[in-house]
Formats: structure tokens, C-alpha cells, sequence
């Protein structure tokens, strides 16, 4: 079933479901956890193919590539492990989905693999030889189910056009900056590259280059602001020079790093979506605390729009704030300046049932 973004699907019923899975609660590797037990039977549209993902490896980020799997925009609310605040964008496996005109079959109780749903609960806790409690879900498996993306495979670029992930135009901004940075460095820093892209930029309305050095000098600590921030306060992003004022020559305030898909929302009026105080490690499987709560801001996530070989990733991760990169807006003004241009999907909510409509939809 080749899914694309803006066809309608329904998530197929428990019963279904368990059908498809291991004693493990897996398919082809991939966990349906318990978090997405409660989308069974929605009707909604699919926000984007997920041919393209990426993950940590060994310590760094990289490309992967999966096969049938797509996005649905519905995000995990970790009540399953622990209220693990991360967000992650739920991964559904294509045997777990129907085309939304297609009819359902007449339910049978029981699962002919012997999975059950206290086999899923199950699986998303792990004990390893030290007794030490470790998490399992999507984003910690993520090996089990992606392989690497080569390079120079141009095929997952051809498939995001067809399946509707990307325009034409985005295909040829977002491959046009790699070439760039292979030429003018990853920081512009070469052949006054970054003085000509920021010319540009300015000329057609768009965003500076985005990779820049911190400005903190080496052996001084980046500022601590703390605003008390709490959901569904207004906050204006500040400034990206006033954010690098705040950061090491690395781009680091207090070990949280600022990332270049950040710097598009630098400027801009949002509103406060949750803090971050808890999260499970994608690598090592367990909880981490942090020091100091990071914000999430409603509908801002990593787009993967200068991400390198990982452009075009759809995972979506959440970016994370420092109260440091934001000031106060009144309610008022906030809600006057709130940006009505950007795209929805990652922020779905449980929807009623629907009836399908045809679309054509570019997320």
C-alpha cells in the first residue's frame, strides 16, 4: 500500500493490530506501543511518508532509511513510559492502517500470533544485567527497524516528491543549501560565502545563514534566564544575534545546543506548549532529568531544512527552548502576532470519525 501524504486511512482495531505483532509487540521490528492503542479506528490523513528518518548512532545523528512506514501527526504522550515528555512522532506501520473507502472486516476475537495487550505494556520495560530499569519504544528501537541511507542514494528524493512530502521548490532549496555548504563550509565561512547567502536572503525575504558561532567567549558561562514559564503563556523568540550572545563558540547554552532549524522561528510570536523536565534517552534506553526545564513551543519542530544528509528527515522532533532565547508577550499582543503560515501535522489530536474527501496535500 504505497501511502501518501494527505490520503485518508483509518487505524485499523485492537484486535487487528495484535494480530500483526510478536510476543514482543513488533512488526518487522518496529513496537506498536500502548500509547497507540487509543487512535484505533480514527479516520485521518496521512501527514507525511516516513521513507525518511533519522536517529542517534553510535553518538551522532544520522540518515535512515524505513520501508512502509508512514505519519499520522499523532505524538506519543509517553503515558506508557513513564510521562517521558519528548513527543515523538508516532510511526505506523502500513498493515496497521486501511485506506479510509476500504471496508472493515467482521471482528474476531483473539490473535493468532499470541500477542496480547499486556504483551505490549510489557515490552516497554527492559531490566538489563544490572538490574538497572531501561524504557523500549520507537525511538530507543530504532535500529531494529531503519537502515542506513547512503549518501548518494538520490532515490529517497524522488520518493518524497511522489509521495507528496515535498514540492518541487522545497526539493530544490533544501538540496541547493547542502551543495552550498560543501562549498562555502558548514558555516559559510569560506570565500565571504555567508555575506552573499545573507544578501540573497535579505533580497527575497528569507532566512539568514543559519550556522553561525556562539559569541561567549572560551572559559565564561552562557547567561541563566529564568521566566517561569508555564503552558499557554506567549513568548517572541528573540532575535538570532541576541540568541548567539547567549551561546558558546559551539553553540551551546549550558550544554543544550541551539540548532540551525531553529533560527526560522527566531523573531516570531508562539505559544507555550509544555516544559521538559523528564525524557528518555533514544541511545541508552533510560530516564534523564534536566537541571533546568527546557520549553516546547506549540507547532515548532525540527523541519530538517539544513540538517545536511538528514534534510528531508521527517521524524519532527520537538525543539527544545532555553528561557534565555525568549522574552514575554501579553496575552494580547500574543495572541494578535501568532503566525497563522505555519503547517499543522505533528500537532493532531485525537479526531471524530470523518468521511474521505479527495485531496491533494503537500505537508
Amino acid at each position: 500500500m504505497m501511502l501518501k501524504a494527505g490520503d485518508w486511512v483509518e487505524v485499523r482495531s485492537k484486535e487487528e493490530i495484535l494480530k500483526t505483532l510478536d510476543k514482543n509487540g513488533r512488526l518487522e521490528g518496529l513496537p506498536f506501543m500502548p500509547e497507540m492503542f487509543e487512535y484505533c479506528g480514527q479516520r485521518v490523513r496521512v501527514s507525511s511518508s516516513a521513507h525518511k528518518t533519522c536517529g542517534p548512532v553510535q553518538g551522532r545523528y544520522v540518515a535512515l532509511q524505513t520501508k512502509n512506514l508512514v505519519h499520522l501527526g499523532y505524538r506519543c504522550n509517553g503515558a506508557a513510559h513513564d510521562r517521558c515528555q519528548n513527543g515523538c512522532l508516532i510511526f505506523w506501520h502500513a498493515a496497521w492502517l486501511r485506506r479510509a473507502d476500504e471496508k472493515a472486516p467482521v471482528s474476531t476475537a483473539g490473535s493468532s500470533s499470541g500477542c496480547t495487550y499486556a504483551d505490549v505494556y510489557a515490552a516497554t520495560r527492559l531490566r538489563d544485567q544490572n538490574d538497572v530499569k531501561r524504557y523500549s519504544c520507537q525511538a530507543t528501537a530504532l535500529t531494529s527497524y531503519t537502515r542506513p541511507l547512503q549518501w548518494w542514494d538520490a532515490r529517497v528524493y524522488w520518493k518524497s516528491y511522489r509521495t507528496r512530502n515535498h514540492t518541487l521548490r522545497e526539493l530544490v532549496n533544501g538540496i541547493s543549501f547542502v551543495i552550498f555548504c560543501k562549498i562555502a563550509g558548514p558555516h559559510g565561512e569560506r570565500f565571504g560565502a555567508r555575506r552573499l547567502y545573507d544578501a540573497f536572503q535579505r533580497w527575497r525575504g528569507g532566512t539568514p545563514f543559519p550556522r553561525r558561532f556562539g559569541l561567549v567567549p572560551d572559559g565564561k558561562k552562557t547567561p541563566v534566564v529564568t521566566l517561569g514559564l508555564k503552558p499557554g503563556d506567549y513568548v517572541r523568540v528573540k532575535s538570532h544575534q541576541e540568541i548567539l550572545e547567549t551561546l558558546t563558540r559551539d553553540g551551546k547554552n549550558r550544554g543544550m545546543n541551539f540548532d540551525a532549524e531553529l533560527v526560522p522561528f527566531c523573531g516570531r510570536t508562539f505559544r507555550v506548549k509544555a516544559t521538559v523536565e523528564r525524557f528518555i534517552d533514544e541511545e541508552e534506553g533510560v530516564m534523564r532529568y534536566m537541571k533546568t526545564p527546557a520549553v516546547i513551543l506549540e507547532n515548532v519542530y525540527c523541519r530538517a531544512l539544513y540538517a545536511g544528509k538528514r534534510v528531508f528527515c521527517t521524524r519532527g522532533y520537538y525543539s527544545w527552548w532555553r528561557e534565555a532565547w525568549l522574552e514575554r508577550v501579553p496575552i494580547e499582543e500574543g495572541a494578535r502576532e501568532l503566525p497563522q503560515d505555519l503547517p499543522v501535522a505533528g500537532e493532531r489530536s485525537p479526531e471524530p470519525a470523518q468521511s474521505p474527501t479527495p485531496t491533494h496535500h503537500a505537508a
